[in-house]
């Protein structure tokens, strides 16, 4: 299935990366689910900018199961057909600030949780809710947004990251599990972003040094990384699936 006959819903698509994610399938013609927690006018106004016949804002927490079906529901009664693409790119309560985060001595189970609900029942309430829909138009893709720190923890954000790593174990699982029904399932994982929210509290020495190890010598900005989501749901990619593409301007080898 071509990426302008797909339905495509992006969580946490109101704002930084998810914005992009929007901007990114939206240019190659697909309908578009904004899905938003907070951000209602940012949402408003993204749907503003690509058209409300091509793209409609909807409510919902992703890490509530009750919110997720009742989010396929109105989206498949949007644009009457099913959700065919799901980007799980919601970050539930993080911000990377490395002189903030939590360190071994006071990191509290709670930040774990937060981030486990966030990263991973997120994408299992999401990929439930999807499979009906999937399996009856025989097609189905579903990319998680990733990241490098398991790989370089360059700054050690111990809750983020485990939760991060447990998603990229959960995307091969399921790649294994749903391939038969010509579903797809990968990870696009960024390091650092320049910027987006989440990274706005970042000091700028850190995004320096991480520019002065890449291959690149910069830091990847969110278009570019969004730009990378296409593949997973384009034609090209329907023989790649439990992968984990690294998008981080060559950071992380492998």
């Amino acid at each position: 299935m071509r990426i302008n006959e797909q339905i495509v819903l992006v969580t946490g698509g109101a704002r930084g990366l998810g914005s992009e994610i929007v901007r990114a399938f939206a240019r190659e013609g697909a309908r578009i689910v904004v899905n938003y927690r907070r951000s209602e006018e940012a949402a408003s106004n993204l749907v503003t900018e690509i058209g409300a016949d091509r793209a409609v804002a909807i409510r919902a927490d992703v890490t509530d199961d009750d919110d997720v079906r009742r989010l396929f529901t109105a989206a498949r009664e949007h644009f009457g057909a099913p959700v065919t693409t799901v980007i799980n790119n919601a970050l539930v309560d993080f911000e990377f600030n490395g002189d903030a985060r939590p360190t071994p001595e006071t990191i509290r189970w709670e930040h774990f949780d937060t981030q486990l609900r966030g990263a991973v029942k997120a994408t299992l309430s999401t990929t439930q809710a999807a499979l009906s829909g999937m399996r009856e138009i025989g097609f189905g893709r579903i990319v998680t947004i990733g990241t490098n720190l398991f790989q370089h923890p360059v700054v050690p954000y111990h809750d983020y990251t485990a939760a991060k790593a447990a998603a990229l174990s959960l995307t091969r699982t399921l790649a294994t599990d749903l391939g038969p029904d010509n579903i797809t399932v990968n990870m696009v994982s960024g390091g650092l972003l320049r910027t987006t929210d989440a990274s706005s509290a970042t000091p700028e020495e850190v995004f320096d040094l991480i520019a002065s190890g890449t291959p690149l010598r910069r830091v990847t900005e969110p278009a570019e990384l969004a730009d990378a989501l296409l593949f997973f749901a384009s034609p090209w990619s329907r023989a790649v699936t439990g992968q984990n593409l690294i998008v981080d301007g060559g950071l992380v080898k492998g």
